[in-house]
């Protein structure tokens, strides 16, 4: 049995006149990696809210380890870590302080624990005595995961865990989870970040409350219907809204230094040669670099919401 179940889940506020989850249904295995991806607003808060039971669905049940949301709330609290997307650990306390906190309340100690939280905290403990709200971005991720996992939860739910800090930060935590993973700790994890979907073992794609795509990464990525070419020149503002008025082109999106472009005909390489001539001979580009890509996460997110 899954170790987590949705069917059906709507959520509203003000007074039903802003639906954040529309009829949301997934399931997470034991011991699974599970991303759910999304910009912000999409809805993936509320739904970490619920499967807390910090928030009352307005409709559908949900599970986590067998355990109704509703019902069984006090039990569900008990075996499940939340780390929510904004700090939200004493900032007044230390280090130190905010870990046996939170120890406390779940009825343990930071040393029956400290194998699930060492290779964390050996990098917190050089300012186990500094106050919470002194600590850089990555140091407050980190204190604040391991309060999540003071108590050795069945299920960990972290809500945009690496938003705001720097690259560096946001790799070591996603090894950190990796870590976490041997454990067979149940790992739920939503970011707004595209290239971390590839780092889950299976994702959800989310966009205003629904649920677009439910698959493995590389398994969206195959889906996607279009053969995909980039695009670029030192004029990429004027490119754009050339390729735009293009008749063939069948979607176009910026993408960094590139545009991302794919064909309405089936033929992609004679329509790549069209192309290719009419920019070159009609418009005047003297610098035009087009290849053959294989999509993203973003350029399948992007696709499903046309």
């Amino acid at each position: 049995m899954p170790e987590v179940i949705l069917e059906n889940i709507s959520k509203s506020y003000q007074d039903g006149k802003v639906k954040a989850v529309k009829n949301v249904s997934f399931s997470v295995e034991k011991g699974e990696l599970f991303g759910l991806i999304g910009p912000d607003g999409a809805g993936k808060t509320s739904l970490f809210r619920v499967l807390t039971t910090l928030l009352t669905p307005d409709s559908g049940i949900a599970t986590v380890f067998g355990c109704d949301v509703v019902k069984d709330y006090k039990s569900i609290r008990q075996h499940v870590g939340y780390m929510p997307g904004k700090f939200s650990l004493y900032q007044d306390l230390t280090v130190e302080e905010n870990l046996n906190f939170f120890a406390t309340v779940f009825g343990t100690t930071i040393q029956e624990n400290y194998d699930l939280i060492k290779d964390i905290y050996v990098q917190l403990e050089p300012f186990k005595n500094r106050r919470a709200g002194k600590l850089s971005g990555g140091m407050k991720q980190k204190l604040a995961l391991c309060c999540a996992l003071i108590h050795r939860p069945k299920i960990l739910f972290l809500d945009e865990p690496t938003t705001g800090v720097d690259t560096v930060s946001r790799k070591e935590f996603w090894e950190m989870l990796q870590r976490l993973k041997k454990q067979e700790i149940t790992i739920l994890v939503s970011t707004p970040y595209m290239d971390e979907a590839t780092l889950c073992e299976r994702i959800a794609l989310i966009q205003e409350g629904e649920i677009m795509s439910i698959n493995t990464p590389q398994g969206i990525i195959e889906e996607y219907p279009k053969k995909l070419f980039s695009i670029k020149s030192s004029n990429m503002i004027q490119l754009l809204d050339d390729l735009r008025k293009y008749d063939s082109i069948d979607s176009c999106n910026a993408f960094g230094e590139y545009h991302h472009i794919s064909f309405k005909s089936e033929n992609t390489e004679l329509a790549k040669s069209e192309l290719t001539t009419y920019l070159k001979r009609d418009r005047d580009y003297k610098d035009l670099v087009i290849n053959d890509i294989n999509p993203t996460i973003e350029d399948c997110f992007i696709n499903l919401m046309n």
